[in-house]
Parts: C-alpha cells; sequence; structure tokens
C-alpha cells in the first residue's frame, strides 16, 4: 500500500517480500498506493457509497509483533467512502437493506505462526493493500451475514480487485455481536468482535455460539464486557482473545509522513465509467431479456466468466432458434465445465439431443388436450391451486410421446388450456 513490494506474496518463502517501509526502518517513508485507492473507490461505489469530499491517512497506534511500526496506517475520522448500502435475504426469505458506513484503506499487518513454544513472524504481508468495509447493526440472522459476506466476495471478483479467497486470507471476516431484550430498541452497551474468521460456514457456527453464550451469560446475570474472541472450530466454540480496546485508545492522529486524498469528480466518473455491469445489475437483464427464473440467474451469475460464457452461447443459439431458457438449463443441469468447453459446443449438445423433439405447437396442443381429458382429476387440482399437479400432467405427455417432446412447449400449452377451461 506505502511501497513496491509485490502483493503476491501466498506461498513465498517468509520475509522474501520486504523493504525498509514494509519493516518500518529507521529513515523509510511511505508514499500512496494510486491503484490501490482507486480499486477501494471501486468497492465503494459498488456498495453504493459516496466518495467523501475529504480523506486522509491516520495512525492507529498499537502495538503487537505482528506491526513493525508500532501503528497502523488506516483511516478513521476521514474514510475514502462513506454511507452506502446492500440488500440482503434473510432466513424468511426476504430482502434486507444493510447500510454500509464506510469502505476505508488501509495496509495489513504481517503474520504470526505459533509454534510449539514460539511464535514466528512473517512480513510478506505487511503494507498489503487492505480495504476495511463496515456495515451498521443492521443484521438480525447469521442467513443475512452469510449472504452479505457471499455478495461481498462475488462484487470483488466482478471487480477484479481481488481474488478474494478465504483459504489463502485475501478475505477475511470480523463480526461484532452482542444481543437485546425483545423490545429493547437500543443498542447494548458493549460488543464482542469475532476475528478473523475465514470461512462463511465458520461465521455462521461461530455467530450462533456467540448469540447462545451471550443469552446465557445474560439470564445468569453475568456483565458482558467489550472483548475480542476467536473461533475454535474443533470444539466448535469461541475463546477469549483480549479485552477490546475503545477507538481512542489507539489514539488516532493523522499520518504526517502522507498528503490529504483529494479526489476529482473527473476521477470519480471515470471509475464508474470502467465499473463492471455487477450481478444485481445482470440479475434484472437476464429476467428481462431472457425470461430466466431467479433460480437459474443466481447460478449463472455466480461468476463473471460463468455469466459471459452463458451469453455467448446464447448469442450462438439465436442463428438456430433455441431458446436462451434450453440454454441455461443445459448448462446448469449438465454442470458444464466452460474452462473445457466452448459455447458453440454447447449449441451442438442441444441440437442432437433436440433431434426427434416434436416442437410442432399444433401437435403439442392435441397431446396437451388428450392428458387433461385423461386426467381430469389432476387438472382439476391444479385449476385448485395446486401447482405440482402441472408436473404430473407434463410427465403423463411425456411417457405418451416417449420422451420426445418439447417440455417448455408442452408446458406452457398446458398452461393455456387449463386457464380456458
Amino acid at each position: 500500500m506505502f511501497c513496491s513490494c509485490s502483493a503476491d506474496y501466498f506461498g513465498k518463502e517468509p520475509n522474501t517480500h520486504t523493504c525498509p517501509v514494509c519493516l518500518a526502518l529507521p529513515g523509510a517513508l511511505p508514499y500512496i498506493n494510486e491503484e490501490a485507492i482507486n480499486d477501494c473507490i471501486k468497492i465503494g461505489l459498488a456498495l453504493n457509497c459516496t466518495v467523501a469530499d475529504k480523506s486522509l491517512f491516520e495512525r492507529k497506534n498499537y502495538f503487537y509483533p505482528d506491526l513493525p511500526k508500532g501503528y497502523q496506517i488506516s483511516q478513521y475520522r476521514w474514510p475514502l467512502t462513506v454511507n452506502g448500502w446492500i440488500e440482503v435475504v434473510g432466513q424468511d426469505g426476504k430482502t434486507k437493506k444493510i447500510r454500509i458506513n464506510r469502505a476505508h484503506q488501509e495496509e495489513d499487518t504481517g503474520k504470526l505462526t505459533h509454534k510449539d513454544s514460539n511464535t514466528l513472524i512473517d512480513f510478506n504481508r505487511s503494507g498489503v493493500p487492505l480495504v476495511e468495509i463496515v456495515t451498521e447493526p443492521d443484521f438480525s440472522d447469521t442467513t443475512q451475514i452469510v449472504d452479505y459476506a457471499k455478495k461481498l466476495q462475488q462484487i470483488f471478483r466482478y471487480l477484479e480487485v481481488s481474488n478474494a479467497d478465504m483459504e489463502r486470507g485475501d478475505m477475511r471476516l470480523e463480526a461484532n455481536i452482542s444481543v437485546r431484550p425483545v423490545g429493547q430498541t437500543t443498542l447494548p452497551n458493549y460488543r464482542v468482535e469475532l476475528k478473523n474468521i475465514n470461512s462463511f460456514r465458520f461465521m455462521m457456527a461461530a455467530v450462533e455460539y456467540e448469540i447462545k453464550r451471550q443469552i446465557a451469560a445474560l439470564e445468569k446475570g453475568e456483565r458482558l464486557q467489550q472483548e475480542t474472541r476467536g473461533w475454535n472450530e474443533d470444539k466448535k466454540e469461541t475463546f477469549l482473545q483480549r479485552v477490546k480496546e475503545e477507538a481512542n485508545d489507539y489514539r488516532y492522529f493523522p499520518e504526517p509522513d502522507l498528503p490529504k486524498l483529494k479526489i476529482s469528480e473527473n476521477q470519480i466518473n471515470q471509475i464508474k465509467s470502467e465499473l463492471p455491469e455487477l450481478p444485481v445489475q445482470k440479475s434484472v437483464r437476464f429476467q428481462k431479456e431472457f425470461g430466466l427464473r431467479l433460480d437459474q440467474i443466481l447460478v449463472l451469475i455466480e461468476s463473471s466468466e460463468l455469466s459471459e460464457f452463458y451469453e455467448r452461447a446464447v448469442e450462438v443459439g439465436r442463428s438456430h432458434h433455441i431458446d436462451p431458457k434450453i440454454i441455461a438449463n443445459f448448462i446448469i443441469n449438465r454442470k458444464i465445465n466452460i474452462e473445457e468447453t466452448a459455447p458453440t459446443e454447447i449449441i451442438e449438445q442441444i441440437l442432437e439431443s433436440k433431434a426427434g423433439i416434436v416442437e410442432d405447437p399444433g401437435q403439442i396442443e392435441g397431446l396437451a388436450a388428450e392428458v387433461i381429458s385423461e386426467n381430469p382429476q389432476i387438472a382439476a387440482d391444479f385449476k385448485k391451486g395446486k401447482e405440482t399437479a402441472l408436473q404430473a400432467l407434463i410427465g403423463a405427455g411425456m411417457k405418451k410421446r416417449k420422451g420426445k417432446v418439447s417440455v417448455e412447449i408442452l408446458k406452457s400449452t398446458l398452461e393455456n388450456l387449463l386457464q380456458k377451461e
């Protein structure tokens, strides 16, 4: 973030990606990595944040072995981007807007490895650009938390600002947990921070455990304090790391060796124009343009590579009059490896599978009428609102033609006939 050392440190020999700046040797001065600043702005804009008029770096002072300077260069009072939001889905299936307090730029610390009775320090990661995203306390269940984290990872990858690989430590999760009695509207006067959790599954388990632990403690009359805890996956429990500091304990003050950041409107507009189509926008377009269901869309937009592969296959399929929904189903159901398959191959496979399939609307309407006539009770069930009855009618039609009929056309024809009756 503040020197020219490579950020590609994973798997390298310890302490081989270092220099006087990231080792905090006397006289070494930091300078700002402009590309990292632009990437932080991209993240902020993708999360509907505003780029702050005034932004500057501060020293966050604390003593820890992985922090060679004795302070971390971060942003507290003047973050780079502020006041955003993202929508998540909760346990009840409903969408909720989570407010983003800030997405600010800072530097990472070194890495400690505890071995036997020794602690080893690797400074390869020290100084690597790190964006911290802070939400408001808007989460109310763990499903929302996991959906939020997965959406962040997806956004980072679409923006190509990070691999967001949690096993490599490219993305880390930290949750602040507190509980309050039902009906209380004010926040409790404490919060417990769960640090550096490296999987969505562990995060859900850690938060659920911590909620139960805190409720049990409060019901016993115990007084909970501000603290930092880790997650022990083997024991499936959180454990105390240290009593948590307040912001004023870090003695923040402006970094005297770095200038204030002034981001011009032109620069912001330039970055906005370079943003890719993000998952939320792509989802709306796929529904409108291709008529896909939400469950299909969520699979296809999981990565930008898969969504681009699907669109190229649709383009090839147009000349053969293949419905985009059929292409979507084929890619999803066959679990196509897009690295080993070309879009043209997908279309060839679909055409082969469609050989001998009846698609003539007139023939299919006759078949649908027969199926309804032969299964009056199932047809009546569908009219009463039993959605699964339609699948039974489709199955009957497929059986009569030994599977050689277009499922999509048969489905829509059955629906039309049943609605007319």
